[in-house]
């Protein structure tokens, strides 16, 4: 086995970056509603969800073998030089969703990023097609519509149960609840999310004969994962953490307890078969899910499209990012040097640019109330197919009733077309 070189050094520490950046823009995945309905203080929730995103980087590598030898032929010629290109380009779109407020997915920038890259670098024959559509494209879709589903019938059931209940009370036990769910969802995200990174620097390892093919990460790789998601969880993503518990739609404790258990129980699912799941799209699925669940909300279909449409572009993107960038790399020193430089510049920008306007712990449940927008076929769908259970919201005040005139040959029609 070969020595580390610096080259492979700076992979690795851009590497840990990129886990860094996953932990602040994912911070919502687990306590967005958890916060938004005030059964924990931001600082609070995102410190005991930083300790179990180190506790869940622990629990399993199964995701981490799909990175490292899964999507990606790690025997056709990978450089470490294309992995940095990858990581920047999907650090970069990281930062651009998360300046504007949107929960896309950190998983899916890295795919793209290590496609973009590898295509360039090494052509389709690096890339393995099949990995990469039964193990990302395939959960990528189905995973948001599963999570939405069985979060918007857990909220059904809830309220139906609850529909007798004192509401104060009933409030109080699903806040209570919607702490361990949301720790569950937590653990969950450090062994899904923290793995990609221990994935990405033991691809980087092998490349640079450090350690042998189809190797497991290094005890070292996996602990310092663990702990740069968590740092990055600490932080907080506020601006994602405001869109995903206030922007998609109005939160209550039933809901946010049934949107994080099913979110919860198909990301560990989904890290015990080995797919590398977005665990952004399940989270944001079951908020949704949740939202038509309980009758009378209305899930904001602009903000929920415009999350939708940050996912499809993200993993295009990240590969374009990366794949210029592998461009750049394969020339050289001078390449790196450009390529880094290059990303320094865009995440500083980008940091400035939110400075203009900043959200923080303090004003992250300080949003405007947005403009009430109408139904919507899909929540009138969802309507039509689950009756709402009786007794859940108050009954819409009856619409004014015209008063019909006195009875008499001479008494006018009050008759309307």
């Amino acid at each position: 086995m070969e020595h580390m070189t610096l080259l492979i050094g700076i992979v690795i520490a851009t590497a840990l970056v990129f886990d860094f950046t996953n932990g602040f823009h994912d911070t919502a995945n687990a306590m967005a509603t958890t916060i938004s309905t005030g059964a924990l203080k931001p600082k609070t929730a995102v410190a005991m969800s930083a300790v179990l995103n180190l506790v869940g980087a622990f629990l399993s590598v199964e995701v981490a073998k799909t990175i490292s030898g899964g999507i990606i032929d790690e025997s056709a010629g990978i450089k470490p030089e294309m992995i940095f290109a990858a990581l920047v380009g999907a650090i970069v779109w990281n930062m651009l969703t998360w300046l504007a407020g949107l929960p896309s997915s950190s998983s899916h920038a890295l795919f793209g990023g290590l496609i973009g890259a590898t295509l360039v670098a090494v052509g389709r024959h690096g890339v393995h097609g099949d990995a990469v559509v039964m193990k990302v494209l395939i959960p990528a879709l189905a995973a948001p519509i599963v999570a939405g589903l069985a979060s918007a019938l857990a909220t059904r059931l809830s309220y139906r149960l609850d529909r007798k209940a004192d509401p104060e009370a009933t409030a109080k036990g699903y806040r209570a609840g919607q702490i361990a769910s949301a720790g569950l969802v937590s653990l969950a995200h450090g062994t899904n999310d923290a793995q990609k990174t221990m994935g990405v620097i033991t691809l980087a390892l092998i490349t640079g004969g450090v350690v042998a093919p189809h190797s497991d990460p290094p005890l070292w790789v996996i602990v310092s994962a663990g702990a740069a998601i968590a740092l990055g969880t600490y932080i907080g993503g506020w601006r994602i953490i405001r869109t995903m518990g206030k922007g998609l739609t109005d939160i209550q404790p039933q809901q946010g307890f049934a949107a994080q258990t099913g979110a919860a129980a198909t990301i560990l699912a989904s890290s015990h078969l080995g797919f590398a799941l977005s665990t952004t799209q399940v989270c944001s699925g079951s908020v949704m899910g949740a939202g038509l669940g309980r009758t009378g909300a209305v899930v904001r279909w602009s903000t929920a499209g415009r999350m939708v449409a940050a996912w499809a572009l993200t993993l295009p993107a990240a590969g374009l990012v990366a794949a210029g960038a592998a461009l750049l790399t394969d020339q050289g020193t001078w390449g790196v040097v450009t390529v880094a430089v290059a990303g320094l510049a865009i995440c500083a920008a980008i940091r400035t640019a939110a400075r203009r306007k900043p959200i923080t712990h303090a004003n992250v449940n300080d949003a405007p109330e947005p403009a009430a927008e109408p139904q919507g076929a899909v929540t009138a769908a969802i309507a039509a197919v689950i009756p709402p259970p009786a007794g859940t919201v108050p009954a819409a005040p009856a619409a004014p009733v015209a008063t019909a005139a006195p009875a008499g040959p001479t008494a006018p029609s009050t008759a309307t077309a």
